[in-house]
């Protein structure tokens, strides 16, 4: 029999690592394991471990050489003659620098997100998550954004060639998810949504409503770019019309999902003012869509998401809970205040520079209120409008 929900970790995901001072930190891995645990809802039998990728795997989505451009610059001291070519495969910048046993690190959380589209499309598991995964940004001969492969394009890859599955992408990110775009954007059978702040104040610039794909593909891509500024209520507006018009008429066989959680009002990189209750309501929404269309298929992957301490510890725990079938993300709609673990704020608070949430949702009266809620609002819906006018 099918376990309801299966875990994808490995402690060596944390060699994804560009630097000290680079905002992308997998210490939120070990953050969400151990909340989740703390709870109780995380038992060892539930943990799988993830397996490389394997070259032709990789090469579904990269170039071959991007692919050794990528191997030889993960070495402890790069030859000279391959940092010169860092540069045209996006892999110096400040954003995705390389780092020593890249390629290795990489491989890993492609195959993570390939271990996870195996077990629930084999049957033995009805919804898989792994955190590790959904670095949405990265080309098929470029790094970008913080991603060097692009796990969540690799597993779709894996998906259409091993099970003819018709996939719906949705991606979550504050930050639009060009890469798997990209990868798709001709292809009929891969639908990619992408609810994000608009590209024109934020990386990577991309993803407006107007964005519907090209050739055979056109008509399976859909951008709902939110204003500057959104509060939950706009964007659980536009996330729900658009992610149940788009599933209803795409009719896929499983849902892959990318869980950034970084339009959260506390989170560095971004403009949106959005509390935990989205990443609560998010993905409820999601695993209904996947039981009414999919029989309940669902592959979940991480993604962005820069306040470690207390934004993507709570956030990621509840796609969990969420697949997991635990009573928690019932209750916390009559509940919302419902304490956190004791345990987990005992081990944690003394390595946060931040005073650490102590409820699972938020308490908003002290954030700043945003004047112009209305106009943002407005402006939204006419968006939302833009990008579904095509919908038949």
């Amino acid at each position: 029999m099918a376990t309801r929900a299966a875990y994808i970790f490995a402690e060596e995901e944390l060699q994804y690592h560009f630097n000290a001072d680079h905002p992308f930190k997998q210490k939120r891995l070990m953050l969400t394991r151990d909340l989740l645990q703390a709870l109780g809802s995380l038992p060892g039998e539930r943990i799988v471990r993830p397996r490389a990728a394997k070259p032709d795997e990789l090469l579904a989505i990269h170039t071959a050489r991007y692919i050794e451009v990528v191997k030889a610059l993960s070495a402890e001291n790069p030859r000279p003659d391959w940092v010169d070519w860092a540069g045209k495969y996006g892999l110096d910048t400040e954003d995705t620098p390389f780092f020593p046993r890249m390629h290795q690190a990489a491989s890993l959380i492609a195959g993570g997100s390939i271990t996870a589209a195996d077990l629930v499309m084999s049957g033995q598991a009805v919804h898989a998550l792994h955190l590790g995964g959904g670095l949405h940004h990265a080309m098929p001969n470029r790094g970008s954004g913080f991603c060097v492969y692009n796990d969540a394009a690799i597993a779709i890859a894996y998906l259409r060639r091993n099970y003819g599955a018709r996939v719906l992408y949705i991606d979550t990110d504050v930050h639009h998810g060009d890469g798997v775009q990209a990868c798709f954007y001709s292809e009929p059978d891969v639908c990619t949504f992408s609810i994000h702040e608009t590209g024109n104040y934020l990386f990577p610039g991309t993803g407006a409503a107007t964005e519907r794909g090209e050739g055979l593909g056109f008509g399976a891509c859909y951008n709902m770019p939110v204003e500057p500024f959104t509060e939950d209520e706009s964007w659980l507006e536009n996330f729900q019309a658009c992610a149940e018009k788009i599933t209803e008429v795409f009719k896929p066989d499983v849902i892959v999902s990318q869980h950034g959680c970084d339009a959260h009002y506390f989170d560095p990189l971004s403009h949106i003012h959005c509390s935990m209750r989205i990443y609560l309501e998010m993905p409820r929404l999601i695993h209904a869509l996947a039981h009414r269309f999919c029989n309940g298929r669902w592959i979940a992957l991480g993604g962005g998401g820069y306040d470690i301490w207390r934004v993507v510890p709570r956030a990621w725990s509840l796609v969990w809970l969420v697949m997991a079938g635990h009573p928690l993300p019932e209750k916390l709609a009559e509940h919302p205040f419902t304490p956190l673990p004791q345990e987990w704020l005992k081990k944690w608070q003394p390595e946060s520079p931040v005073p650490l949430p102590r409820t699972w949702l938020d308490d908003k009266k002290a954030w700043e209120i945003i004047p112009r809620q209305q106009e943002i609002t407005a402006k939204n819906r006419r968006t939302k409008e833009i990008a579904l006018n095509h919908i038949t």
